[in-house]
């Protein structure tokens, strides 16, 4: 089981690359950074991680996942690096394919694509999205985004995204591009909509927080899905984050949603003080790292 970490790195944690290389030099297998480029002062959306919908004050304080995630590169040389999530209607597609192409070069091919559309109403309307229709426009983004990463000319023509013929270089050292991950967890309709865009345009699926025994029933829906589809289910790679304690105990865990087909875990580090991280990492590397 491969075991990475997720960091809501601020101006006010640790920084970047002082956490990367540690996290690296303790054996976790990726480093992630989350996205919100603002959080609107006046909002009704509940927060869906909380039981009281109250948003933490952090979420408005992330760094620019991108930046952090290159500083992150020039430090290490294992890790892979990821985006857990980037939300991808809020940027314009074709900056955002070169942007990571350009870091997934200079990480030597390390960078996972991890993806999302947004849950809060008001950031998206803030950013110029409709956000009844933000997964139509991830998934056409995302179809446009591979052509610019595959071909050596690259044209488009969807209905959020429209180019002539253009050339878009560096491609992704990793082909033909980056993994793109779902990171979709949501509920009922929701999360069929997720596995069904894993199989249309994923490498894999992120959910946040799935129980093993409930990943089994998702992953055979998968299954099915990608045997309709004619793609094969064993490609593609599945992530957890934030897994669901079993018992209270660490290997019991492991091994549970190892068998329900996770392939790695995502692990949540709270402190990221200064004074603090190191102490932090250590203690999950020694519990979770084999």
């Amino acid at each position: 089981m491969k075991i990475g970490v997720l960091a809501f790195i601020t101006e006010t944690s640790i920084d970047t690359m002082t956490f990367a290389r540690k996290a690296e030099s303790l054996g976790f297998d990726t480093f992630y950074l989350p996205e919100h480029p603002i959080i609107p002062v006046v909002r009704k959306s509940a927060y869906p991680a909380s039981a009281d919908g109250v948003m933490p004050e952090g979420l408005a304080h992330f760094i620019d996942p991108f930046i952090g995630l290159a500083q992150a590169a020039a430090v290490t040389s294992r890790i892979e690096l990821g985006t857990g999530i980037c939300l991808v209607p809020e940027h314009d597609p074709i900056i955002l394919a070169k942007e990571i192409a350009t870091l997934d070069l200079c990480s030597g091919g390390r960078f996972i694509f991890g993806i999302g559309a947004g849950w809060l109403a008001e950031e998206s309307a803030v950013m110029g999205v409709d956000f009844k229709r933000r997964w139509p426009m991830t998934r056409e983004y995302i179809r446009a985004m591979k052509a610019l990463w595959t071909k050596a000319e690259a044209s488009f023509d969807g209905e959020f995204v429209k180019f002539p013929a253009v050339k878009c270089y560096p491609k992704p050292t990793r082909k033909p591009h980056p993994p793109v991950l779902i990171g979709a967890t949501a509920s009922g309709a929701a999360r069929e909509r997720a596995l069904r865009d894993t199989v249309a345009i994923g490498d894999g699926w992120a959910p946040l927080g799935v129980p093993p025994e409930q990943l089994i029933t998702e992953l055979a829906k998968l299954k099915k899905m990608c045997g309709e589809a004619g793609r094969d289910f064993s490609k593609l790679e599945i992530t957890m984050y934030a897994p669901v304690m079993q018992s209270g105990d660490v290997k019991r865990t492991i091994a549970a949603y190892q068998e329900a087909g996770a392939h790695r875990l995502i692990l949540f580090p709270e402190k990221l003080g200064v004074n603090e991280y190191e102490r932090e990492l250590e203690t999950m590397a020694k519990a979770w790292v084999a």
